[in-house]
């Protein structure tokens, strides 16, 4: 081996690294750019199978990877986000949206007479640019863009590298024989084009790699065809492997990614082998960057309207393929932590935008939890109920549990590429568990008074109870409308929190007066005074962090 051929493996090798990178410095500013939009996205997600496929084409071609998206589809049926009928969608139309990146790589090839507009000719130009917004602007918004222009750029300059160390050896005899045997061998070229990408983790890659080598003229038409099948069957080892070790149902939904493919893979294949039977000069004929984008395109367009209508059955052959689990299943589901826990899916990190949607949502499940435990406690005091009690107990421990397994995952999602809008609401997801945690420990505390009040048979008068009764109702809808303002991202929602956390306040002074009248006239003795003090007190706290719960959606809004 020449010093030449070095110099050429090295530029090869350091052209598929620009490319690589370049394209996931492009998806990353490209999700940043879309922001909150992205975790829109979900909410708009109904059984509405068209809605899905497009809305999976629009994900997949922002962040610029089938594997990612399917990787997120298989941690949102883990979680309980989605359903498999939705992730058929979902799936499907990711493989649409994949077709983007071939597009934009087949725009270097435009002609000689345009090679002014060809993308290698501006992309130092887009380079420079990019990086000067990413040094010295001070707005994320242009920041951001510069990250996009910086990353198109080197994914240009990396294909010119690849394009330029494969040139020197297009006339081989040793590429004309390879392609002409893959083009042979539909099976071997199908299982090539698998191999590629399940090693690159990204069909994405494996077609931009294939696209430079038709830029160079050596991929034959009936080689590119079956490798490019075999990418989309490859693009599925992600999201297999993503699934290992998750839910039965996101196993179904990579078997139902990977089956997909399969089945429109091999369709494909043997028409195209009957073609090009009945066309034989076709086959061997050179192809070039934009007709495999053609194809690529064609291919995941038809496949889709193909077995669209087949979705339901794709189902049931994910349920024959991973068999039911349900008793497990809904064992596991009885324990509140164990659904957060399936819920903290780590594979929705390759989006950092419905990362924080994921843990904003969880966050309101805890709050839910927390609010129907001051219910109880509540319910406890008022009825004198030890049972209740001791159930706020075994509850708070869940609180406890949950605030530490979401405190570990928010640590997570802040080390993710982030905007700044996105830190700041991780920063107040950080502090709302914290003031849910300290609502779960007051209504523990107003559990001890009940079973204090049982024990040591301490009653209120009837007016203390009205009382008691009266500032509960005020703190409970103040923390409600806490978790709503959370939920729904409502500056209505947080206004109302003000109100009820201003007439507790009130009340509690009113309550705490009228109360040590009571016990100056006797009409309440001392033991019952110190506890109906210490329970207003809480229930004042709790609104508290109710106020402090709905500063955070207002610091966001």
């Amino acid at each position: 081996m020449s010093v030449n051929d070095i110099s050429s493996l090295f530029g090869f090798i350091g052209g598929l690294g620009m490319f690589l990178y370049g394209m996931n410095l492009m998806a990353d500013g490209m999700q940043k750019g879309a922001g909150s939009r992205m975790s829109q996205f979900l909410g708009m997600l109904t059984n509405n199978r068209i809605m899905a496929v497009l809305l999976g084409a629009l994900i997949t071609a922002i962040i610029q990877s089938s594997g990612a998206t399917t990787v997120m589809v298989v941690g949102f049926v883990s979680a309980g986000v989605l359903n498999l009928t939705q992730a058929v969608g979902v799936i499907m139309g990711a493989n649409i949206g994949t077709t983007i990146t071939a597009w934009i790589v087949s725009m270097n090839q435009l002609g000689d007479a345009f090679s002014i507009f060809q993308p290698s000719f501006f992309a130092p130009l887009v380079i420079g640019i990019g990086a000067i917004l990413l040094l010295f602007a001070k707005k994320q918004t242009y920041k951001t863009a510069g990250e996009i222009l910086v990353g198109l750029g080197m994914l240009f300059v990396g294909l010119d590298f690849m394009s330029g160390a494969v040139s020197p050896y297009t006339k081989a005899p040793f590429f004309s024989e390879a392609f002409r045997m893959l083009g042979n061998t539909p099976l071997l070229g199908m299982l090539v084009g698998a191999l590629v990408t399940a090693l690159l983790q990204s069909s994405s890659a494996s077609v931009g790699i294939l696209q430079t080598l038709a830029l160079n003229g050596v991929v034959t038409t009936n080689a590119a065809i079956y490798i490019t099948l075999g990418q989309n069957i490859g693009s599925c080892v992600t999201a297999m492997i993503s699934s290992i070790g998750g839910s039965r149902t996101a196993k179904r939904a990579a078997v139902i990614h990977l089956s997909f493919n399969i089945i429109g893979s091999l369709l494909f294949g043997v028409l195209s082998f009957i073609v090009f039977m009945i066309l034989p000069k076709l086959a061997p004929h050179s192809i070039t960057p934009v007709q495999i984008s053609v194809f690529h395109t064609i291919f995941n367009i038809s496949n889709t309207c193909l077995l669209f209508p087949f979705a339901k059955q794709l189902v049931k052959l994910s349920g024959v393929i991973v068999p039911d689990g349900e008793a497990e299943e809904k064992e596991l589901l009885k324990n509140q932590e164990a659904v957060t826990l399936k819920r903290l899916d780590e594979r929705i990190f390759e989006s950092p935008a419905f990362a924080v949607e994921t843990a904003s949502m969880e966050v309101v499940h805890m709050g839910q939890i927390t609010m129907d435990n001051v219910k109880r406690a509540i319910d406890a005091v008022l009825d004198k109920n030890i049972e209740l009690a001791k159930e706020v107990y075994k509850t708070e421990q869940t609180i406890n549990n949950m605030e530490r397994m979401l405190t570990e995952y928010l640590v997570k999602i802040n080390n993710l590429s982030l905007t700044e809008e996105q830190k700041i609401t991780v920063n107040n997801l950080f502090y709302s568990i914290n003031d849910m945690e300290r609502v779960g420990d007051h209504a523990e505390n107003l559990a001890e008074q009940a079973e204090y009040m049982v024990n040591h048979d301490v009653n209120f008068s009837e007016t203390g109870i009205l009382d008691l009764s009266i500032i509960s109702k005020a703190s409970l809808q103040s923390f409600y409308h806490s978790v709503e303002a959370r939920r729904k991202g409502d500056m209505d929602e947080a206004r109302k929190v003000s109100q009820y956390e201003d007439e507790v306040d009130s009340l509690e002074e009113e309550l705490r007066e009228k109360h040590i009248d009571r016990l100056s006239t006797g009409e309440c003795d001392s033991s019952a005074g110190v506890v109906f003090l210490d329970l207003i007190s809480n229930l004042e706290r709790i609104s508290d962090h109710a106020y402090n719960l709905a500063g955070y959606v207002k610091d966001e809004m």
